[in-house]
């Protein structure tokens, strides 16, 4: 099983140590999978010409387009779910960057949500200003 180290979450400022621990695999890089984050769509672009502009790489399942709750316009982004991450994959690399209805499409593949999981961001401590922080 992979795992990686982290300092963040059991660093102590007040401490010359630092405790790592070993995360699974599944907070790990993350790895291809049929659902691609889109980015950068135009307000006209509905959930029909999004799955017609997607479904030439393969069998597109679903297509959310998020909207804004007040104005009910589109919110700029979206997501397409694949029957096969093979299709996921050709997609995304052929339609990075390309227009759709006037605007440069950003895709990238989309990252499971985790409700209730700590967000840890390493943090670089130059370790002369601890130490001089310290006397």
């Amino acid at each position: 099983m992979f795992a990686r180290r982290t300092s963040a979450a059991f660093y102590n400022p007040t401490s010359n140590f630092r405790l790592y621990r070993l995360l699974s695999s599944s907070v790990s890089a993350p790895s291809y999978n049929n659902k691609l984050f889109v980015a950068g769509l135009s307000w006209s672009v509905d959930e029909r010409s999004l799955m017609d502009a997607f479904s030439n790489f393969g069998e597109v399942t679903e297509v959310r387009i998020m909207y804004d709750k007040d104005t009910g316009r589109s919110r700029g982004f979206g997501f397409v779910y694949f029957a096969k991450d093979d299709y996921a994959i050709t997609a995304k690399d052929a339609m990075d960057g390309k227009e759709l209805l006037g605007r440069p499409m950003r895709i990238s593949f989309a990252l499971d949500k985790v409700r209730g999981a700590p967000i840890v961001v390493p943090r670089i401590r130059d370790t002369e200003a601890a130490t001089r922080d310290k006397n």
